[in-house]
């Protein structure tokens, strides 16, 4: 007969680092993509624009170092994107690289989208105070550094 796992075991569980981070991540993704719904963005596709166009023309490989994801997850990301014709990938300089571009559209929607994420920013700013946001914001960079150190 198996032992039942005991409620004093699991008493820390409700502390679990992924648990909460993921708990906070689709909350702040709720309000960002509700305020850019105008746009038909999701928050993560306002992401992957903005890297884009950071860098003009990116890798996908690169890219997905950026975002700090896998290339097969990234590729299914970025269907939608190309089917709105807001990117567009194309052939790199050798045959084993394809290279991420902006369209003249997706400029425009990044550029529609830009005024909308600003203004959730703010009101996030404002509501949790610049020290805050400031203070969470490095201790995220400090978790993205983690692997570096497993």
């Amino acid at each position: 007969m198996t032992k039942k796992i005991t409620r004093k075991e699991l008493a820390t569980c409700p502390d679990c680092v992924c648990f909460n981070i993921r708990k906070a991540s689709r909350v702040v993704t709720q309000v960002y993509e509700e305020a850019m719904s105008k746009t038909g963005l999701r928050g993560t596709q306002f992401s992957v624009l903005v890297v884009v166009a950071l860098f003009g023309s990116i890798t996908i490989t690169r890219l997905a170092e950026n975002l700090v994801m896998d290339r097969t997850t990234l590729s299914r990301n970025l269907k939608p994107l190309e089917k709105r014709q807001l990117l567009k990938v194309i052939a790199g300089a050798d045959r084993r690289t394809r290279v991420v571009q902006l369209t003249d559209s997706g400029h425009n929607t990044l550029k529609a989208a830009l005024p909308l994420w600003k203004k959730t920013q703010q009101k996030i700013a404002r509501l949790m105070g610049s020290e805050r946001l400031d203070n969470l914001l490095g201790e995220l960079r400090a978790i993205e550094k983690i692997t570096d150190q497993m």
